[in-house]
């Protein structure tokens, strides 16, 4: 009985250290998962410095994408502003066109007056050997068509 006595002492004994050790942590690392553990440390370091700059980009990104959004509503109303313009010229050249069409149709229509003659004034320092009498004649005119 005293052996079973002092093998159980042992035991318990052995127990105890071995949960004492295991309560308070064991600092030793075998090196090969030491070296591990560093590896993954910088893995996640490495991932976590390729985040922060990812994150920056993705920013740069966004503000270029609002800027050029912000453009292009600009764009767009100048754009719709230039076609309300256009429209309003194209209206008024039509316009134009009509009133110088009807211009046109109204003066072929009326009769043409005979224009009055002048009188020719003479000049009174010219010699009198030298008498021609120029006739004045008035060509009429046509107006030109529009385009």
């Amino acid at each position: 009985m005293l052996i079973r006595s002092r093998r159980a002492v042992m035991g318990l004994s052995t127990l105890g250290v071995g949960a004492m050790l295991l309560l308070s942590g064991c600092d030793f690392w075998p090196p090969a998962l030491q070296a591990q553990i560093e590896q993954l440390h910088s893995e996640a370091q490495q991932a976590a410095a390729d985040k922060a700059l990812l994150q920056n980009q993705l920013n740069a990104a966004n503000k270029a994408k609002e800027e050029l959004q912000i453009r292009v509503e600009d764009l767009t109303r100048v754009n719709k502003e230039k076609s309300a313009m256009i429209a309003n010229l194209e209206h008024t050249i039509a316009a134009a066109r009509e009133r110088a069409v009807k211009a046109t149709k109204s003066s072929a229509v009326k009769p043409v007056a005979k224009p009055a003659v002048k009188k020719s004034v003479k000049p009174t320092h010219k010699p009198a050997a030298k008498s021609s009498v120029r006739s004045h004649s008035t060509k009429k005119t046509k107006p030109a068509p529009v385009r």
